[in-house]
């Protein structure tokens, strides 16, 4: 069981909720923005976003202004999930929780020198966002179920590709920002694999956003389109995908136009 502390957060329609989780018992911070209408009859859609302090308040107010009636979208609520270090990038709890288990000799040398924190506990995040996380807002709320958005950036682009292939029935929108598909010797291509030859029998409906900046590392452009490539022959068994590359912007210069097209990917009726 998680243990739950409430706490005011100093911006009007927001709040911080901070949890004791996981098999680990660890710490993680939760930022609410309450949508601003009443709930649609089937409830209020909702969009988890990973490295909750890199993004919180750009999403929170982007979602502000375009959920704005007459010609707004449907109001959602917006879960960011954080760390409590209050860092943008938490890199020691992301590298652990964002990705898969490999070897360590399938990692590159980090630019620093240093060596890679612990890693491959994305299987245990996933549990804690079906188990506890994501029980937690429903019982809080009034939740759309068809309805439920998860985005990363970067590692925690890799978790939303590895949460589709590996849970796709999770989440009805997966939205991967400058996915790090090299993680491991690109052991996530290995389960888009395994996916596509699965992902007919299931018979979901399901939406994929990609996002990358033009000007972030060749490779990762690159590997942002293969995805997107080999993805593509599931169209026909309901899988929608989208890559969206963003002249000008770089790694993290990218953030802003991924989050304000985020919404637009989320909230969209088709």
């Amino acid at each position: 069981m998680s243990s739950v502390k409430e706490l005011t957060y100093p911006h009007q329609g927001c709040e911080e909720i901070r949890i004791t989780a996981g098999p680990f018992k660890a710490e993680y911070r939760l930022l609410l923005a309450h949508p601003a209408g009443e709930a649609p009859p089937e409830g209020y859609p909702v969009i988890y976003a990973l490295d909750g302090h890199a993004v919180f308040h750009t999403l929170a107010e982007a979602a502000r202004l375009q959920t704005r009636k007459p010609h707004g979208y449907d109001p959602v609520l917006i879960v960011a999930v954080g760390y409590p270090s209050g860092e943008p990038f938490d890199m020691t709890r992301r590298c652990y929780d964002f990705t898969m288990p490999v070897p360590a000799d399938t990692l590159p040398q980090r630019p620093d020198g240093t060596g890679w924190p612990e890693h491959g506990g994305a299987g245990s995040f996933l549990e804690l966002l079906e188990q506890e996380i994501m029980p937690l807002i429903a019982g809080r709320f009034p939740v759309d179920c068809t309805r439920q958005a998860i985005f990363g950036h970067s590692l925690g682009g890799l978790l939303v590709l590895h949460a589709l292939f590996t849970r796709p029935a999770l989440f009805s929108h997966y939205a991967a920002g400058s996915p790090s598909s090299w993680w491991g010797d690109y052991k996530v291509l290995k389960e888009l694999d395994t996916f596509t030859a699965g992902y007919p029998s299931l018979e979901l409906q399901r939406r994929l956003l990609i996002t990358i900046g033009a000007e972030e590392l060749e490779h990762m452009v690159e590997d942002a389109g293969n995805v997107y490539e080999r993805l593509e022959p599931l169209a026909a068994h309901g899988l929608e995908s989208s890559l969206v590359n963003f002249a000008g912007e770089n790694h993290v210069s990218v953030l802003p136009a991924a989050l304000s097209r985020l919404l637009r990917f989320a909230l969209e009726k088709q």
